[in-house]
């Protein structure tokens, strides 16, 4: 299940890529336009613009706009940043593999189940992006 953060940050998302590229357009703005708490919504952007998701510009007409072009941007990526893995248990993890406690994953059946969900779920997080969810199409 998607967690309200990850939520926050694709509707967050799609909302700047719908919006004119060449303006940054404010915290209030997107917190307005899509219901999400304002504070919430600014570490949010904030962790997006580390990622090098997004930059800012300060001072008058500044606010958020894209560092990376939104068809670049893919969801497993937005996922993985927000929320950490993608996989549902952590001995099938890519990015954040940890070993299960008392299990022997050559010969665990759930292990192997979760190797094809992971699998299946990349082949779609892994080859959709912003743009796609946004309805865009749209490359800077």
């Amino acid at each position: 299940m998607l967690s309200m953060k990850t939520q926050y940050a694709f509707k967050a998302l799609m909302y700047m890529a719908q919006q004119d590229k060449q303006r940054p357009i404010l915290i209030a703005e997107i917190s307005e336009q899509k219901t999400i708490p304002l504070k919430f919504l600014e570490n949010i952007l904030l962790q997006l613009k580390k990622a090098g998701i997004l930059d800012s510009k300060k001072g008058k007409g500044g606010g958020y706009l894209f560092a990376k072009n939104p068809a670049d941007i893919k969801l497993a990526t937005v996922m993985r940043l927000m929320d950490g893995p993608i996989s549902l248990l952590p001995c099938v993890s890519l990015h954040f593999y940890t070993k299960c406690k008392n299990c022997d994953e050559n010969y665990c059946g759930l292990n192997r189940v979760m190797l094809q969900v992971r699998d299946a779920s990349l082949a779609i997080l892994e080859n959709k992006t912003v743009a796609d969810i946004a309805g865009t199409g749209i490359i800077l």
